[in-house]
C-alpha cells in the first residue's frame, strides 16, 4: 500500500487502562468484553488494552501461553460483536520451535481480520523476560480509518531507532506495556520523545494497580506529534476516549525536521 495516500483520517479511540488480574486468562477476558462493550457504547471505534492483557507481566509461560491462539478467536468474536477494532497482547507459544515463547500484539478489526500481529523486538532481559521469550524480526503497519499506524510493546519504548524506523510511514504508533510505577518518569519522557523525535501521535495504554508484586500507576496517555499530551489517565482504572484526527503531515509541513535526517549516514554508524 502507497502510504503517502493517505492523510486527514479521523477515528475515536479508546485506551483501556486495566487493573489485570495475575495469571487470571478468564478473568480478564471478561473484564476486556466490558471495557470493549461500553467503548462501543460511546462510539469509540477502536479499543487498545495493555501488554500480556489477560495474564499481566509474568514469566511463567507454562500458565500463560496461548497454544491454540484462543485469545485471537476470543478477540475477533468481540470486534465482530461491536464492530470495532480491539489491540490486545498475549503470549504465544513457540516453545516446539525454540523452546520459548513470544510476547505478542495483535489488532483485529469489525469484521474480525487480524490486521497486525506483532512480536516484542526487545525481550526485558533486566525481568528475565529474554530466559522464557524470543525477540520478534519485524516491524508492522497496519491502517485504521485511513490512518497508518504501527506498534511497539513496553520496553521497545527504549530504543528509538524502531520508532524512527516505522516513522516513515506510521503516523500513529501504539504503545502497549506493564511499565512499573517506579519508572514512570522515564515512562513520560520516553512517550514525549518518541512523538517529538518522529512527529507522529503516540497512543501509550498501560496498566494500574499491584500485579504480580509489581506496582503500576497506569499513566495511559494520548501525545501528539509536538509532544504535548492530550489526554492522560493515572492511579486508576478507567478509559480515555480520544477523537483523533490524522494531522500528523501538517505538523511536518509546518516544522519539516525530517527533512534534515542524514539515514544513511546514521546506518553506517553501527
Amino acid at each position: 500500500m502507497d502510504y503517502s495516500t493517505l492523510n486527514n483520517g479521523k477515528i475515536k479511540v479508546a485506551l483501556a487502562q486495566t487493573r489485570i488480574v495475575w495469571e487470571e486468562q478468564d478473568r480478564n477476558y471478561e473484564e476486556a468484553a466490558r471495557r470493549v462493550g461500553e467503548a462501543a457504547g460511546q462510539k469509540a471505534e477502536a479499543v487498545f488494552f495493555p501488554e500480556m492483557s489477560f495474564t499481566g507481566f509474568s514469566m511463567n509461560t507454562d500458565v500463560t501461553m496461548d497454544s491454540g491462539e484462543r485469545g485471537i478467536q476470543r478477540m475477533r468474536a468481540l470486534a465482530q460483536q461491536y464492530d470495532v477494532s480491539i489491540g490486545f497482547g498475549w503470549v504465544k507459544d513457540c516453545t516446539r520451535v525454540c523452546g520459548k515463547c513470544e510476547n505478542h500484539y495483535t489488532i483485529v478489526d469489525g469484521e474480525g481480520n487480524v490486521l497486525s500481529d506483532y512480536a516484542k523486538l526487545h525481550p526485558f532481559s533486566y525481568a528475565g523476560e529474554d530466559l522464557r521469550f524470543r525477540g520478534g524480526n519485524a516491524l508492522t503497519h497496519f491502517v485504521l480509518n485511513r490512518i497508518p499506524c504501527s506498534c511497539f510493546i513496553c520496553y521497545d519504548l527504549r530504543f528509538p531507532e524502531i520508532f524512527q524506523a516505522v516513522s516513515g510511514q506510521a503516523h500513529v504508533i501504539v504503545v502497549p506495556a506493564n511499565w512499573p510505577a517506579k519508572r514512570r518518569e522515564h515512562w513520560r519522557a520516553l512517550l514525549r520523545a518518541r512523538a517529538i523525535e518522529n512527529q507522529v501521535y503516540i497512543l501509550a495504554v498501560n496498566c494500574v494497580g499491584e500485579t504480580g508484586g509489581v506496582t503500576y500507576m497506569g499513566d495511559s496517555c494520548v501525545i501528539s506529534p509536538d509532544g504535548e499530551v492530550r489526554a492522560e489517565l493515572s492511579g486508576a482504572e478507567g478509559m480515555i476516549l480520544w477523537e483523533l484526527t490524522d494531522d500528523v503531515e501538517r505538523f511536518r509541513r509546518e516544522f519539516p525536521v525530517r527533512q534534515d535526517r542524514r539515514e544513511t549516514f546514521y546506518a553506517g554508524l553501527f
